[in-house]
């Protein structure tokens, strides 16, 4: 992905194609103005962190900010691996530092959505398709509910169709793609798909385990139906009989080896 710049044929302004990032607290609304303000310094110190450890200087960054959320527009040298890997990595592991020891109505929640797309600034804000996309992304009840049903985790990603496509498909990250959970996301006029994680959940459905169940046998030759029955198949001992013979025993029958002990004068 690239950025484009030059003047539209309309005349709209300098067009220009750059990687967003949307950032917004879950619960802000409902705290008191002490948690507010914590909240705010928090988000705007844990950006900060995790922009710097990515490499992403956030003074090169054109924000638009308001209490519980940032919107981001990046440089178009901005390196979208970073942002989706490294930065939401230190994110997240600023957020569960920050909420060490917190009651948890007091607890720091963040989603966040990453879009790549046209955007460009305005006397009011940013315009463009790309803008509304993300802020339709973030405000989803998709990516609400994926962090509602991860109550012990502290940061739900979207990322948009593009971005999962050409940067976490093509293995750009450490983030596998089996880590993404695929979403419809239809708010207000917008129709899309975007994929999400939640970090600190297993591969798939946010809150969930990875699934452990061992792969077929589908090598040449074998039969899978006959594998399976011996799978299943009761174990069986050894068992010692009053006698002194050996049996073997399983849960179905016990078949008894009888042996005769020696006698004086019998030949080895």
């Amino acid at each position: 992905m690239t950025a484009k710049r030059g003047e539209g044929p309309g005349g709209s302004g300098a067009f220009e194609r750059r990687l967003l990032l949307a950032v917004d607290a879950k619960g802000y609304g409902g705290a008191d103005a002490v948690t507010q303000r914590q909240f705010q310094d928090g988000i705007t110190r844990l950006l900060d962190e995790a922009a710097a450890t990515a490499r992403l200087d956030r003074a090169d960054w054109l924000t638009q900010e308001g209490g519980d959320s940032v919107f981001a527009v990046l440089p178009e040298t901005a390196y979208e691996p970073a942002l989706i890997d490294t930065f939401m990595r230190a994110l997240e592991a600023g957020l569960r530092a920050f909420n060490q020891n917190r009651i948890p109505r007091a607890r720091l929640r963040l989603r966040a959505a990453v879009h790549f797309g046209p955007a460009s600034p305005g006397s009011n804000g940013f315009f463009g398709r790309a803008p509304v996309e993300i802020g339709r992304i973030l405000d989803s009840a998709a990516l609400r509910t994926a962090l509602d049903e991860s109550p012990d985790a502290a940061l739900a990603v979207a990322v948009s169709a593009i971005v999962f496509h050409d940067v976490v498909k093509e293995a750009h990250t450490t983030l596998r793609e089996e880590e993404f959970r695929r979403v419809s996301v239809t708010e207000k006029e917008y129709r899309g798909e975007a994929w999400i994680w939640v970090a600190g959940t297993g591969p798939g459905r946010p809150g969930t385990e990875p699934d452990t169940t061992p792969p077929s046998d589908t090598r040449p030759g074998v039969d899978r139906a006959a594998g399976e029955a011996v799978r299943q198949q009761p174990a069986a001992r050894f068992v010692q009989n009053v006698s002194g013979g050996t049996g073997i025993q399983s849960e179905n029958a016990t078949v008894t080896i009888t042996q005769t002990p020696r006698t004086t004068g019998d030949q080895p």
